[in-house]
């Protein structure tokens, strides 16, 4: 490695999988295999010191990417986890259809140093494991529900076993629950947050946590930015004399599952939301189309808490 290599600003791709990692720099085609362990990870991540590294860019694969971008973190190297998606498109946009792992961290790193994807800051340990708590909650409850429609239409026989299972899937969610609360309870900015969030009439602990671990921009953002970002902006889809029907996409669908869900709520029991979704009906707008739009409208929410800090829309 000479000190024309060293000095010359990189762009690395990498290829995540479960047993390795193939790392592409770019633009000098440098190429390496490594174990996807901690242990060969840090050594890995010494070598990249040593580089001008402008950007790493990894794509989400499942948490196996975890152990990489945890420690590309704590080393101070810029590591940004893309939307593979992405990454595929952009692949298909310059002609390239071949599939390897070589030729994959080969097109993620010509992609970072191409398209330079923002780096945004990778959360710490609680956000984290806050987010883990959540996803792991929500699988329990699709368990629990899948057992219930069981229930409807399995034979007696069986309902013994299905409502065993049942209370102990009750017993897990109450006990994973407990434990976002004891996280969220460590953080004291969190608790501040969590309590303005719930002071409006149907936002409930759930979907205040998903806030604070999934959408870290609330409250720094405007609403039209943040319903794109969580994906409840309508698209545009006009061609010449065409105006075609505005359709939402993208975005961080947990969110945006949460918030559906609480807003099924909030129609029912929050008044000034009933109101704007039964305005939309009246117009004519569908009702998914009514919720959407309340989810992504600013005014319902704010009403509730302009006397705060404005933590749920600016």
């Amino acid at each position: 490695m000479n000190n024309t290599e060293i000095q010359t600003p990189v762009n690395v791709g990498v290829d995540v999988g479960k047993a390795n990692l193939d790392i592409a720099l770019h633009p000098s085609g440098q190429f390496y295999t490594v174990p996807n362990t901690e242990a060969h990870i840090r050594q890995f991540v010494r070598i990249l010191k040593n580089y001008e590294v402008e950007r790493i860019v990894v794509e989400a694969s499942g948490r196996y990417e975890h152990a990489l971008v945890q420690a590309c973190d704590q080393a101070g190297l810029p590591i940004i986890i893309v939307n593979p998606i992405s990454v595929r498109r952009y692949a298909q946009a310059i002609g390239v259809l071949a599939k390897t792992d070589r030729i994959d961290a080969q097109i993620i790193a010509q992609y970072a140093a191409t398209l330079k994807p923002e780096y945004k800051p990778i959360p710490d340990k609680t956000s984290q494991k806050i987010k883990d708590l959540l996803v792991r909650r929500s699988q329990l409850l699709e368990m629990s529900t899948m057992e219930k429609n069981r229930l409807q239409i399995l034979p007696r026989s069986l309902h013994r076993s299905i409502k065993s299972l049942l209370r102990m899937l009750q017993n897990q969610i109450e006990t994973v629950t407990l434990q976002i609360e004891q996280e969220v309870a460590k953080v004291d900015q969190w608790r501040t947050k969590i309590e303005i969030m719930t002071s409006v009439p149907s936002v409930g602990k759930v979907l205040a946590y998903t806030f604070v671990s999934e959408l870290p921009e609330l409250g720094s953002l405007n609403r039209k930015e943040i319903a794109a970002l969580v994906g409840v902006a309508p698209i545009n889809r006009d061609s010449g004399k065409l105006n075609g029907k505005r359709r939402i996409q993208g975005g961080r669908h947990r969110v945006r599952t949460v918030m559906f869900m609480a807003m099924l709520s909030s129609i029912q029991c929050n008044p000034v939301f009933k109101r704007f979704y039964e305005r939309l009906k009246a117009q004519g707008k569908i009702p998914k189309v009514a919720l959407i739009a309340c989810i992504e409208k600013d005014d319902c929410g704010t009403q509730y808490h302009d006397q705060k800090s404005g933590i749920l829309a600016r």
